[in-house]
């Protein structure tokens, strides 16, 4: 019987609780690109790469055909996502750059009327 690698990453990833908004945010892709993987039974060798090395899980039992159990070892070398965003306020950076947008269309209107 043929493997479904989407299944097994999938509940890799729902066995060790990750969080999809945190595993797309690790990856640099969106959600909806990580439930399709789910649903994919073929994955290339770099998604499943990837997606270990963001849950900080050895994908090398499950698929010995791609993997030895080196290719896993920068697991310990980088950080969690989580720790990667808990020093940085989303929400102060997004409030910085309306008030900034907000300032310019300001000095335009400004500048607009003075010709009127």
């Amino acid at each position: 019987m043929e493997k479904h690698h989407g299944q097994i990453v999938e509940y890799r990833v729902r066995k060790n609780a990750y969080c999809i908004s945190d595993l797309a945010r690790a990856c640099h892709i969106n959600r909806r690109s990580i439930y399709n993987w789910f649903n994919s039974k073929r994955l290339k060798e770099e998604i499943i790469l990837r997606i270990g090395l963001a849950i900080k899980h050895d994908f090398s039992h499950e698929f010995p055909e791609f993997f030895k159990n080196d290719d896993f070892s920068a697991i310990h070398q980088i950080q969690d996502a989580k720790t990667i965003y808990a020093g940085y306020d989303h929400n102060e950076h997004w409030k910085d750059k309306y008030l900034h947008l907000l300032q310019e269309y300001n000095d335009l209107i400004l500048k607009d009327s003075y010709y009127l």
